[in-house]
């Protein structure tokens, strides 16, 4: 067990502009002692098809070793139509195949989006709860962290500008740490 708590970060859009890509750039600056913060990126990752589940793609085979290695997961997802982004939800798809060998399994797992709606992507975050536990991941279920009206927390560069939303999500990286430290111990 390394005493480094190896956190993969994952913003589940695509777009440059993204307040959830800002989001977890920020957390970067937050991320506690004794942790580390590796941001995955989502781009080139093919459309999930099972029949190449053998011959896995590339960018899904280094997606998965990525966060296989990682102690635990930060997912920090937009809210698309009341549910999850398509982008995000294939990644999770190539991570859990072929059955039987998913990435995901047993792992700590930290939710936090933003919107620039008022509830600040609370469906799409119940919805990722939901497919935690089919992949029998382990969501922290407080801090909620669910940035509402992120156009007025970030700046024009996408610098976190809201001291409020700062705090919270120190919290809960500072919960996501502890929690994945209490689950290690559990499991040793």
């Amino acid at each position: 067990m390394s005493d480094v708590i190896r956190i993969a970060g994952i913003a589940g859009s695509l777009r440059n502009g993204s307040y959830n890509k800002s989001a977890l750039r920020a957390a970067l600056t937050l991320i506690p002692k004794g942790s580390t913060l590796d941001i995955l990126d989502l781009e080139g990752i093919p459309g999930f098809n099972e029949d190449l589940e053998q011959a896995f793609p590339p960018q899904a085979r280094e997606f998965k070793a990525k966060v296989k290695a990682a102690d635990a997961l930060l997912i920090v997802t937009p809210e698309y139509n009341y549910s999850v982004p398509g982008v995000l939800k294939n990644a999770i798809d190539w991570a859990s195949r072929p059955y039987g060998d998913s990435a995901w399994n047993a792992k700590p797992v930290a939710i936090m989006g933003a919107s620039v709606g008022t509830i600040g992507t609370a469906r799409a975050q119940y919805h990722l709860r939901q497919m935690f536990v089919f992949l029998n991941m382990f969501p922290l279920n407080q801090p909620e962290v669910m940035i509402a009206n992120a156009s007025e927390k970030f700046d024009e560069q996408g610098n976190l500008k809201d001291a409020k939303t700062e705090q919270k999500i120190k919290e809960l990286l500072e919960a996501l740490v502890d929690w994945t430290i209490r689950l290690k111990k559990a499991k040793a």
